[in-house]
């Protein structure tokens, strides 16, 4: 899967994923945003969910604050997020079953690990103590709170009735043009440490690969859609500073 990922993260920098800003027709016939991301998101929850009641170590105290972590995210992008969001976008069919696609394969990779395939005693309570667990949860938060942060300051760019598009500006997006996709990486890299796990790497991998030619994409719209106001403020894609 980290293969795939790279040759992803090398075909995104030329083909833009039609969705959102980039909505496209050649992607096919398209369906409700709202509708779309539920569809999308709601099969990893679910299927991590089905692997937790199958497991014999459901009760143990470091799968099942894994099993927590991870189905917060994805309660939030399945069953809250799509419902807030505004305007009457849609989403291509075609993206949203390549999406509902890969999160199931995700979602059976990391319940897979955490529940079957991890080594009998490697996730006792001592593990609570490792400076693994300890930065990596301190990681996930934080990419957690950018990442939720900056959907809100996205949500509220407009107000009712406005058909503007705005600069977004406050939080990291005085850093960065993709604040939230910054907090999404942040994110899933704290869970590959805290797990300290090959299916945790190859998620924070493939959240890469998707997510950084995305914002080269959002950078370039904005540099031209902005101008001047662009230009103004240091702003890189998607890691501050850095690019």
């Amino acid at each position: 899967m980290t293969a795939i990922a790279v040759v992803i993260f090398i075909a995104l920098f030329f083909v833009e994923a039609g969705y959102g800003k980039m909505i496209s027709k050649k992607w096919g016939p398209a369906i409700n945003n709202k509708v779309a991301w539920f569809i999308m998101e709601c099969p990893v929850f679910i299927t991590l969910l089905a692997f937790w009641i199958m497991s014999p170590r459901q009760w143990d105290i470091v799968p099942l604050i894994f099993f927590i972590l991870f189905e917060i995210h994805y309660f939030h992008r399945a069953f809250v997020f799509p419902w807030m969001l505004r305007g009457k976008n849609k989403m291509p069919l075609t993206i949203t079953v390549m999406g509902m696609i890969f999160n199931t394969v995700n979602g059976w990779m990391q319940g897979e690990w955490i529940f079957f395939l991890s080594p009998e005693g490697m996730y006792s309570p001592e593990w609570l103590k490792t400076p693994q667990f300890i930065i990596g949860t301190l990681i996930f938060f934080a990419g957690m709170i950018i990442n939720l942060q900056s959907d809100y300051i996205i949500r509220h760019l407009r107000k009712p009735g406005d058909s503007k598009h705005y600069l977004p500006k406050g939080g990291m997006y005085n850093y960065v043009t993709s604040a939230n996709y910054f907090g999404e990486i942040i994110e899933w890299t704290g869970f590959a440490i805290l797990t300290w796990s090959w299916s945790g790497v190859v998620f924070a991998v493939w959240t890469m690969a998707n997510l950084v030619p995305r914002a080269n994409s959002i950078y370039k719209r904005y540099a031209v859609e902005f101008k001047d106001e662009f230009y103004d403020r240091p702003l890189k894609r998607v890691f501050p500073f850095l690019y």
